[in-house]
């Protein structure tokens, strides 16, 4: 929705200005062509400045949102250097990129008790963590567990910098990693050997690759209609989405070009590592993240012998959001989510049944 905003944006505005231009008739075809590149790089500027704005107003959200149950916190950290350096000369290659974490942390917290981790990447490419998440991070609030979502890079709302830096598939796991580890070290009632990753989509692609890469560092992940194989999702997607991949800024390549590359960034090709323990969720229906995709994943766990749960829901209404939204049906699913995490991370408050989770998320059951 937003690029479609901006693309009609950029399209009425540089017709008004051409003609304009063509009126005046004393302008050289070099001249109108530096003013238009000048101009399309402003508005795609204003695009950032819109996201910026958008993100100031949900992060008061929050606050509005869980305020009454949790401490929201949001602290700048630092994960690797980018993948790639801009430029053979960038002197500053080598610094790692900060980014931010959104915390949440149960107001009736006692600082001598430990408590169980959730780390929770947000869904999208070029998107960010907001408070579409709201209902769940309550669920998880009120069974005791502290959340941490890395704003990881690539992600919207932080400007141009922040969004260029995207490394779809790589070092953004790092980032998601780093948050997981900052709360370790940082907040002393946060049970290291409690700590579990759940996403959707995006998200649940990073908790494929975090529980797959760093099994030590997790006692066990759950992937919603997660991103699994790029190779599936390349060809099954149109010409645009590709291009997140082929733009200078990251890949530059398209993955017929360098498939190695592609093949370095899909979580199905890390299935062989799986050691702890995988829930995984996708809809025949789903309109973002194709069944098949997830159905590679699947099989290719299948293939070497990995003991996981996985479910795969029939035409469940609400598409890509299934278990998302806020219908009976989906907070039913969600519940069972939450014994899943429960069986390995151990809550101090636990749900006994989907009536407790859903006043907790909902006010009332």
């Amino acid at each position: 929705m937003k690029k479609k905003f901006f693309t009609v944006t950029l399209s009425i505005t540089l017709i008004l200005f051409l003609n304009t231009l063509i009126a005046q008739s004393q302008v050289s075809t070099q001249d109108l062509l530096n003013q238009i590149k000048s101009l399309q790089k402003e508005l795609a500027g204003q695009r950032h400045t819109h996201d910026i704005i958008i993100k100031k107003v949900d992060d008061l959200m929050w606050h509005q949102k869980l305020g009454d149950i949790a401490f929201v916190d949001k602290v700048r950290l630092t994960g690797p250097p980018r993948w790639r350096a801009k430029s053979a000369d960038d002197r500053f290659a080598s610094n790692p990129l900060q980014f931010y974490s959104y915390v949440f942390i149960p107001k009736n917290v006692d600082p001598l008790k430990k408590y169980p981790l959730i780390v929770l990447p947000h869904s999208g490419i070029h998107s960010d963590f907001s408070t579409y998440y709201a209902h769940i991070v309550r669920e998880l609030i009120a069974q005791e567990y502290v959340v941490v979502s890395a704003e990881y890079r690539g992600s919207t709302g932080y400007g141009r910098a922040t969004y260029e830096n995207i490394d779809y598939g790589g070092l953004e796991n790092e980032d998601v990693l780093a948050s997981r580890d900052y709360m370790i070290e940082n907040y002393s009632f946060v049970d290291s050997t409690r700590v579990g990753i759940i996403g959707w989509s995006h998200g649940g692609m990073i908790s494929l690759m975090n529980i797959l890469k760093y099994p030590e560092k997790y006692n066990c992940a759950f992937a919603g209609v997660p991103v699994s194989d790029l190779f599936s999702r390349i060809s099954s997607h149109d010409s645009s989405y590709e291009a997140y991949f082929t733009a200078d800024y990251h890949i530059g390549e398209s993955i017929e070009e360098n498939p190695q590359e592609y093949k370095r960034r899909s979580p199905s090709n890390y299935a062989k590592y799986l050691s702890k323990p995988l829930m995984i969720y996708t809809n025949t229906n789903d309109n973002d993240v194709y069944v098949e995709e997830v159905i590679v994943m699947i099989d290719s766990l299948k293939a070497h012998n990995k003991e996981f749960i996985y479910k795969i829901f029939e035409d469940a209404a609400g598409g890509h959001g299934f278990d998302r939204i806020d219908t009976k049906e989906a907070t039913d699913i969600r519940f069972n989510i939450h014994k899943y995490l429960e069986e390995y991370l151990k809550p101090n408050r636990p749900f006994e049944n989907p009536s407790q989770m859903r006043k907790a998320a909902y006010y009332f059951n």
